[in-house]
């Protein structure tokens, strides 16, 4: 039996569109993210992501229990999060800077995020980031040297300034981490905080970050506690072209108590539909606040009932879950980068060792030497 031409191209490019597969397997299937005016765009296209923030990570604060695969593994399927935030509590007590456990709790969420095909955030959650610079670049260089081939992770520098200077205190800080991070990894988002706990973000858009790509701006907010006039201020920052990404917000009040705010949680969600802006809800963790997804008790590692969610816990998941889908012009739109190369060797030889067994079986004819295929650099 013998194989016309049709055939082998056939052949070839099963081949090929196999090895394609694996190439985007070994990244992790997302589209990368990119800024372009006030937008961050989606593999090059408009669109969002919505999801959830885990509690800090702090040792004996209750909600590092929640630091595991399974957790995001079901809020992947269970709640259609496309995005999840590992918040690492830095200089708090139990935090990062007093115990080094903190960085492996984010290791673990980030592997499962990559696992299961979501974004996640590398949140370095501190309210005094400024007075540990240091500490910041040394931890973002470590994250960048491993993940930083991977669509999938997001730095975000610093959680919540407090009532700070933008020019002569966190913006210089945000420089200095931004210039680490892009000595290693020239192209993944980053979200800078903005002065009083990440709500003048008007101020950081009249000064911008210059000189990088990708950069964007957190908007944090409670329903219960900001309303329409925050919402102007991001207006303002969005009209000067500012990329926001919502990197904690609250169906709550500011404290992280208190009731749904049901009607300036549905405006939120309009206004950051209607700009594209991603967002992850705080917070996965089970203590005793309004702001809590879960109740007391609730299992660690996902399988939550009805009965095992809060009131915003539940509202959030409806929230999640009906998060508008990302267009089929979005994914997957990717680039194939230089450093995982050799994490594909494997596979691809595997895929050609493949081919040519097919083609021996159905040709009889002697494999034609090894196959060329371009790669595209970062």
């Amino acid at each position: 039996m013998t194989c016309e031409k049709p055939c082998f191209r056939g052949a070839f490019a099963a081949l090929a569109a196999s090895l394609w597969l694996l190439s985007a397997a070994a990244q992790g299937a997302v589209a990368p993210l990119s800024t372009h005016g006030n937008k961050v765009l989606i593999g090059g296209q408009p669109g969002s992501v919505s999801g959830n923030s885990f509690f800090w990570s702090n040792s004996g604060w209750g909600g590092e229990r929640f630091y595991n695969a399974q957790a995001v593994a079901w809020l992947k399927n269970d709640w259609n999060a496309g995005i999840v935030r590992a918040a690492m509590g830095v200089d708090a007590p139990g935090g990062y800077l007093a115990d080094a456990s903190n960085k492996q709790r984010v290791v673990t969420l980030v592997d499962a995020a990559i696992a299961n095909d979501m974004y996640v955030i590398i949140d370095w959650h501190s309210h005094h980031a400024e007075q540990y610079r240091a500490q910041a670049v040394a931890f973002f260089q470590d994250m960048a040297r491993t993940y930083g081939h991977r669509d999938n992770v997001i730095y975000e520098i610093y959680n919540e300034p407090l009532d700070v200077s933008w020019a002569d205190t966190l913006k210089p800080y945000a420089e200095a981490v931004i210039d680490a991070i892009r000595a290693i990894d020239p192209d993944n988002l980053i979200v800078v905080g903005t002065p009083h706990w990440s709500q003048d973000v008007d101020v950081a858009a009249a000064d911008p970050i210059t000189g990088y790509a990708n950069i964007a701006y957190a908007l944090h907010f409670y329903a219960g506690t900001h309303g329409q006039a925050l919402r102007d201020k991001a207006q303002v920052a969005l009209d000067k072209g500012a990329p926001l990404f919502v990197t904690e917000w609250g169906t709550v009040n500011a404290n992280g108590d208190g009731a749904v705010a049901e009607g300036e949680t549905a405006a939120w969600m309009a206004f950051l539909k209607a700009n594209h802006i991603s967002n992850v809800n705080w917070s996965i963790t089970d203590k005793a606040e309004g702001a809590a997804a879960l109740v007391p008790g609730a299992s660690a590692a996902g399988g939550w009932t009805d009965a095992q969610l809060t009131a915003s816990g539940a509202h959030v998941r409806t929230i999640v879950r009906s998060w508008p889908a990302l267009g089929a012009g979005s994914w997957p739109r990717r680039r194939l980068r230089m450093s995982t190369i050799a994490d594909r060797g494997a596979a691809d030889h595997a895929v050609i060792a493949a081919a040519q067994e097919r083609r021996n079986v159905t040709s009889g004819l002697p494999w034609p030497g090894p196959l060329r295929f371009a790669r595209a650099g970062r």
